[in-house]
Parts: structure tokens; C-alpha cells; sequence
């Protein structure tokens, strides 16, 4: 708890900006409007240096906060109940998936962890932009299995990648 909590309060925003700057944030939002380009899902890109000191007093998860985010940029908000979130807390090298109903029930809960595997993996090897663009790559992949191409679908969400805190 100690270890986490001085991670999370000593990760300044420059450390981010370092790794993921204006190029990278261009090249991920491109990937994210490819990996939804003719078809039904939606994905949404949250990454987050840290939590505030109050979530980590309350020993708020990686997934509580993803489930947060899920719900605070309205991902569940889609025609067809077709969002995803892949949402990225840099401090913990932790990568959670969320998504709505629509397709939770079309893929099997471990498709989307391995992708979270893979991504975690890249991000400990300090690899962040590469990590980024292949989940988003990854979660394309099994966008286009469940939508094939099929004309333009309404691009319901934004594309480019939130920053949080």
C-alpha cells in the first residue's frame, strides 16, 4: 500500500507527457478511427498518470476507477450498447477493458484480459506508445469479427485519447 500510494503521488504529469506526446496521442487516435472504420463498435482511450490521494485511501482499484471513467465519458452511451473502454493507469502498469453489453456478450471475458496481458507487459518493458496502439489494434480485431465491414457506422464517440489527471 506504501509503495503504491508513494508512486502515485510522486508521478508528475511531465513523466506522461514524456512518453505519450502530441505525435504518439495523433498516432493513437488514427489507430482508434481504423480499428472502428466501417463497423459498429466504439472504442474510447482513457490513460491516467495516477489516482488523487482520496481514491488511494480508499484502496480504489484500477478497475473500480475504470468502471468510473466508463461511466463518467458516457462509453455506455452508444446506439448499440457497443462501447469499449480501454482505459490505462500509468502509475500501477495496469490496462482494464470495459465494455458495454452489447458485445460483453459476444466475446468471453478472456479475450479481453489477454489483450490487458499483452499491454501490461509493453508498458513494464517501457514500451507505452507501442502498448497503446497494439491493444487498440488488438480490440479492432475482435471489433471486426463481431462487425464486419458493412458502410460507414456513425462515429458516436471521439476518437482521440482522454488524459486524465
Amino acid at each position: 500500500m506504501l509503495g503504491r500510494l508513494i508512486r502515485h503521488l510522486l508521478l508528475p504529469d511531465w513523466w506522461r507527457r514524456r512518453r505519450l506526446h502530441a505525435a504518439a496521442l495523433q498516432r493513437i487516435r488514427a489507430a482508434v478511427a481504423e480499428a472502428e472504420s466501417g463497423r459498429g463498435g466504439e472504442l474510447r482511450v482513457a490513460i491516467e498518470a495516477s489516482l488523487e490521494l482520496a481514491a488511494l485511501l480508499r484502496g480504489t482499484s484500477a478497475r473500480a476507477r475504470a468502471l468510473e471513467v466508463f461511466a463518467s465519458l458516457e462509453v455506455w452511451d452508444t446506439e448499440e450498447n457497443n462501447g469499449v473502454l480501454l482505459y490505462v493507469l500509468l502509475a500501477d502498469r495496469d490496462v482494464e477493458i470495459v465494455v458495454d453489453r452489447g458485445i460483453a456478450r459476444r466475446v468471453a471475458q478472456a479475450e479481453w484480459e489477454a489483450i490487458c496481458q499483452d499491454m501490461e507487459a509493453l508498458f513494464r518493458a517501457g514500451r507505452h506508445e507501442e502498448a497503446l496502439l497494439a491493444g487498440v489494434r488488438q480490440i479492432g480485431a475482435l471489433l471486426a469479427v463481431i462487425y464486419p465491414v458493412g458502410g460507414e457506422a456513425a462515429n458516436q464517440l471521439p476518437d482521440s485519447p482522454v488524459l486524465l489527471r
